[in-house]
Order: C-alpha cells, then structure tokens, then sequence
C-alpha cells in the first residue's frame, strides 16, 4: 500500500519528529511512504479569514500535488479536514470539484488511517506514564472521528489515560481566531489547562500540532509540569 504524507506546516516547522514517527509507524505495518517536495500550506489561513480566492490557487496547487497518490496521511485533523473542504471551495469549476473530490476520498488523518484503513489498534507502543487526551475540534467535529486515537493508546502498554474534563472544549488556538481574538483565546486555553491538572496526567497527549502548541505554551509559561506529546510520538514510544 502506498502512503503519500502530508506533513502540514506546523509539522514541517516546528514538529519534524512527528513526521518521522508517522513514517516508522507506516512503514512498520506495510505502507510504502513517500513525500512530495511540492507540497505547502493546504490553504486554511486564508479559507477561515475569507480570502477564498487566495484558498483555491493554495488548494489547486495541493490536488495537483497528490493528483496520483494512492493515499495521503496528515497528523493533523484539522489540514486533512480542509482537504476535505476543497469540494466546496470549487464547487463552481466542475472539473476541478470532481479532482478535489478524488482527493477528499483518499484522504485520512494518522489514526483514522491506522485505524480504519489498515485496521491497526496496536502499534507495539510502551510508555508506562499518567496521561490525558486532548480531542481537537477540527478532528471530531468535521473529520467526525472520535474513536481512532482512543483504540489506538488503549494498547499502548504502561499507559494510564485519564478523561480530560469538557473534553469537548476547544483550546483556544483556533489558527487565525487566536490572533484576531487574542483575549478571548487566553480565557479558553487558560481553562483547559486547569482541567489538565485536574487529571493530575504527567503527559497530555493530542492529535493537532496546533492545539499542542497552543496548550504547551500556557503550561510552559505558568510553569506546570505537564508533558506535551502528538500521539504519534506514543504509539512510536519504545520505553
């Protein structure tokens, strides 16, 4: 089976090991991984701020990027949501729709591909630790899944996991919201990490680098010592 990765920015950026654990994970139950150097933002800055016009030439370049790929796997919800947005976004060219539909097809968040394609829930992950899942909004409201990472740590041996309080709470981040709404963020993100250390959870565990980064940063900044991992540095954990 091949797998084309969609790194997404913040993985190519600020989280490059993410990418290397997707790809071991990958490898080790059967994929062939490939990378296409073409590839850049799927264009979600500018669909959520309203500059559409700015989102189609970003998404007509990123179908014409995995145009032959057999799968395409982000470790991301919220970019392999907005690949499934491009529908839409080009709902007035009928050509390019039926090209962005192919896409959304093939399309599969990390988990939600283990999971539901290769019909993996053990990746042979050990990490003996007390942790808590953050549930992204993009993952769970437009990606609908809910279930995936949650099978998945089930069988990651030593693993503790913790329900995080108003799980379903979105963190704040938001991309473009935390910047136009600065104050309105800090409140939100400020009251998911109180329910973070209500868990009492050593590690707090997500699927979005977005969100990760977002909470890092105010458990970081108020000194609190709660680990940040993407899920799949777990399930690529060897302790």
């Amino acid at each position: 089976m091949k797998v084309s990765l969609f790194i997404t920015c913040l993985g190519d950026v600020f989280y490059p090991g993410v990418g290397k654990d997707v790809v071991e994970i990958l490898e080790r139950n059967g994929c062939e991984v490939d990378f296409p150097d073409a590839q850049t933002c799927c264009g979600q800055p500018a669909y959520n701020s309203g500059y559409h016009k700015e989102a189609k030439k970003a998404a007509k370049h990123m179908i014409k990027t995995f145009d032959t790929a057999e799968y395409v796997v982000a470790p991301s919800g919220s970019c392999a949501a907005m690949f499934r947005e491009y529908e839409h976004l080009l709902e007035d060219d009928p050509a390019w729709k039926e090209r962005a539909r192919q896409l959304k097809e093939k399309t599969y968040e990390f988990t939600q591909f283990l999971v539901r394609v290769l019909k993996v829930e053990s990746t042979g992950a050990v990490l003996h630790a007390n942790a808590t899942y953050h549930s992204s909004c993009h993952m769970s409201r437009l990606l609908r899944e809910t279930e995936a990472p949650f099978r998945l740590l089930s069988n990651v041996e030593g693993l503790t996991l913790h329900e995080l309080p108003n799980k379903s709470d979105c963190c704040g981040f938001g991309g473009t919201f935390a910047v136009k709404m600065g104050a309105i963020s800090e409140q939100m993100v400020e009251e998911k990490v109180e329910h973070v250390e209500e868990t009492g959870a050593e590690i707090l565990i997500g699927a979005d680098s977005g969100c990760l980064m977002n909470i890092g940063g105010k458990l970081q900044r108020g000194g609190k010592p709660v680990k940040i991992m993407h899920i799949a540095q777990v399930l690529n954990s060897k302790e």
